[in-house]
């Protein structure tokens, strides 16, 4: 894929988030690998729903190699893409149900629907670091191998997938998850999980996505 049709999904993936709520005001960043150690990741003060094409910056190992100042939280992203070579899209946001999670003490449940089911089979909470510190993007990358949803305590979140595509409905599962949860909390809904026997089935053998091999904890 060519530089400027990655920025242009990048670009959209924005506009996306914004649209559906799941990004706000200049909070949050995201990226995409061009190459195996190379990445455009959006612009430091960026607001997501309206980048440019320049609005994108391409960093490495070695940092910022080309265009505007790079989001703080690059370092966040850097170890994600070392960890895990099959990633491709990274999206760091502060939706508000998410965050909401992420601000609290509750669980959330991976049991409701299909989709949840794969996307949040697997959830870690990191504790609070300050943004963009070089503490946050060492917790992160030290338990990048074992999900691909974070929650990010007193802070956000983060999803990383194999696409933008696949990042994007990571996020917005995590968001309904979340959003549902709450409401039914709040209405004293009583939620019927399906049972783990019937998740770990489902995962194996219902044929709905490719089976993610984690490794221990």
């Amino acid at each position: 894929m060519s530089r400027l049709e990655l920025v242009k999904q990048l670009q959209q993936t924005g506009v996306f988030m914004m649209e559906h709520g799941l990004a706000w005001g200049i909070a949050g960043n995201i990226s995409a690998r061009f190459t195996n150690d190379q990445f455009y990741i959006s612009a430091s003060g960026t607001y997501l729903g309206e980048m440019e094409v320049d609005d994108f910056s391409l960093c490495s190992g070695a940092g910022l190699e080309e265009g505007k100042k790079q989001s703080k939280e690059f370092l966040m992203h850097q170890g994600i893409y070392e960890e895990r070579p099959e990633i491709n899209a990274i999206l760091h946001s502060s939706p508000f149900f998410s965050t909401m999670i992420a601000c609290s003490g509750l669980d959330l449940p991976a049991n409701y629907f299909v989709e949840a089911m794969y996307y949040l089979e697997r959830v870690e909470r990191i504790p609070y670091r300050h943004p963009g510190s070089r503490e946050l993007a060492s917790a992160v990358k030290q338990k990048a191998k074992l999900t691909n949803v974070m929650l990010l305590e007193n802070h956000g979140v983060i999803v990383y997938d194999k696409s933008l595509k696949e990042a994007r409905m990571a996020l917005q599962t995590l968001e309904y998850t979340a959003k549902m949860h709450i409401h039914a909390l709040r209405q004293g809904v009583g939620m019927q999980g399906l049972t783990r026997e019937l998740q770990h089935d489902f995962l194996q053998n219902a044929g709905y996505k490719p089976v993610r091999n984690w490794p221990e904890n």
